[in-house]
């Protein structure tokens, strides 16, 4: 038995890079995935595609996967994706809260409404989502899993990326709150804080030799990180071999937050 059969989930952005990887990979271990998507409905379909024909084995048990567009910074949106779900499926056991956005620029050159479209996606859209996902895991007695797809930016500063940075410290909070409030009624909360990994959202350095060269250079592991090894531990913690797992944020970075530049030994004396 797959150690998620039988298990209806959620992906939030889940048509490119991390979420795509944790959407097939819930797939293959038998969950039954909702892929939702803001406005790359293309690419939401090829995923939904690489399903059907990578895990056709698991298909032929009953798994089912569906496509939920929907702009989770949006209240109303929000409200629609879960009734779809819930009609389709009548219950979701897990939420994968992974759609982010980010924007760079200087702190003081910053206008105010990418500030806010940042906040709004990765933090309001996480928000508007868990409490959707709480208030059917108490309509059913309890239970439930909410993921949360942070970044080792809720605690490593990123110079020029401020609200992405804040929104990521704001879902860790949010997460240890919800789980500390909900743990009595069996909701565990965790989440997962990816490093520097090879996505569309980080064209800009994966793309670029040098500039890659750059960032491994800062990775105790030496490379950058791939989208399926975040779904993998997604996986772990949305399955019962985390049962007793709560209000954790899992680093997966290749030992990024081990103050890299400590690998040389002072001097005594240093």
């Amino acid at each position: 038995m797959k150690r998620l059969e039988g298990k209806n989930a959620l992906v939030t952005g889940g048509s490119t890079g991390i979420g795509r990887a944790t959407a097939i990979r819930f797939a293959d271990e038998g969950a039954n995935v909702a892929i939702n998507y803001h406005s790359s409905e293309t690419e939401a379909e090829i995923t939904l595609e690489e399903i059907q024909t990578t895990c056709s084995s698991i298909r032929e048990k009953g798994c089912r996967e569906m496509l939920v567009q929907g702009d989770i910074a949006n209240e109303e949106d929000v409200e629609r994706i879960f009734r779809e779900i819930l009609k389709a499926w009548r219950r979701l056991d897990v939420l994968i809260n992974n759609a982010g956005i980010q924007t760079a620029s200087p702190t003081h050159e910053m206008a105010m409404d990418a500030y806010d479209r940042v906040l709004a996606v990765n933090l309001r859209g996480a928000f508007l989502c868990s409490r959707e996902a709480v208030r059917h895991f108490l309509d059913r007695g309890g239970g439930g899993v909410i993921l949360n797809n942070t970044s080792v930016h809720e605690t490593v500063p990123k110079p020029q990326y401020a609200p992405y940075a804040a929104s990521k410290a704001g879902l860790g909070a949010l997460a240890r709150t919800l789980a500390l409030e909900y743990a009595g009624q069996g909701i565990r909360v965790n989440t997962v804080a990816p490093g520097a990994i090879a996505t569309p959202i980080n064209r800009e350095w994966t793309d670029d030799p040098e500039k890659r060269a750059a960032v491994e250079d800062h990775i105790p592991m030496g490379r950058a990180g791939e989208p399926e090894e975040i779904a993998a531990v997604f996986a772990f913690l949305a399955s019962d071999e985390a049962a007793y797992i709560t209000g954790q944020t899992i680093y997966v970075d290749g030992g990024l937050t081990l103050y890299p530049d400590f690998r040389t030994p002072w001097s005594s004396g240093s």
